[in-house]
């Protein structure tokens, strides 16, 4: 019986091969703070070499920083992801530094604005799309073109698959990230794995605006939430997904959205 082609590294390593990402070259859009640091503190220490990528100088020289400090590989790369140019650039450091791109992570991202769409700016609308959207459309063209071999993660999230009142702008960019992810998993494949992840009650900055909470509540945000793990989510947990689906251990999979939010619906 035949198989077809049988990926060499999951008919003979170990679960911990699996998962380690020693060789791999990761970027990460939106990296200076929030979940976009968690995934790449989480690449640096499974044993990637981490581009730290986002707007904010200060943030992403302290993250890469703090990979080097640990041990690891880091270096920044200030881009704005809406600026194509800037998006290209930043493939181009990846390889410059490091020799080579196997990962791209499209985790920047959000809105700060909760509302009515009867009352939704038309600019918030153009704004949330662009970041959200198009800018995560370019970011998997640009992977595409210099990665001969490996995987695409988007930061997608539950408003993108269920009605989120006050958020239509937000919901309609995720499912539009929902569909990118689907179809270029197809188109890519074999040789790049495009997946997606979806956080769930992460108490980042973004967040927190958005719902008109501040860290001062985290047990009301608990509380509204009804999450049956009992707990708010952390960066770390989404950080470790990403390792999971950047590494051999999900070598055939593929167009997946991975919910990650404690048991909780979408909200």
């Amino acid at each position: 019986m035949s198989f077809g082609t049988v990926d060499r590294v999951t008919t003979s390593a170990t679960v911990s091969e699996l998962f380690d990402l020693t060789g791999h070259v990761a970027v990460v859009t939106g990296g200076g703070r929030g979940i976009g640091e968690g995934i790449a503190v989480a690449f640096a220490q499974a044993g990637a070499a981490v581009v730290v990528a986002a707007r904010r100088t200060a943030e992403i020289e302290q993250v890469a920083a703090s990979i080097r400090d640990a041990g690891g590989q880091a270096i920044a790369v200030t881009t704005d992801v809406t600026d194509d140019a800037a998006v290209d650039a930043l493939a181009q450091a990846a390889i410059a530094e490091f020799g080579k791109l196997t990962i791209w992570v499209n985790n920047a991202g959000g809105s700060p604005m909760r509302m009515p769409a009867t009352e939704l700016p038309r600019g918030e609308w153009d704004r949330t799309l662009a970041l959200n959207l198009t800018a995560l459309f370019v970011g998997c063209m640009t992977a595409k073109q210099y990665m001969e071999t490996g995987s695409i993660i988007n930061i997608t999230s539950g408003a993108g698959t269920g009605p989120v009142p006050g958020s239509v702008h937000y919901g309609a960019a995720k499912a539009g990230t929902n569909s990118v992810t689907w179809t270029l998993s197809s188109e890519f494949a074999p040789d790049i794995r495009v997946n997606a992840v979806a956080p769930g009650a992460i108490p980042t900055e973004v967040m927190l605006t958005a719902i008109g909470h501040d860290e001062s509540e985290l047990d009301e945000v608990l509380e509204k939430w009804n999450i049956p793990m009992g707990r708010l989510g952390t960066p770390q947990d989404i950080g470790a997904a990403c390792v999971y689906l950047a590494s051999d251990a999900a070598s055939w999979v593929t167009g997946e959205i991975i919910r990650v939010g404690g048991g909780a619906k979408p909200r």
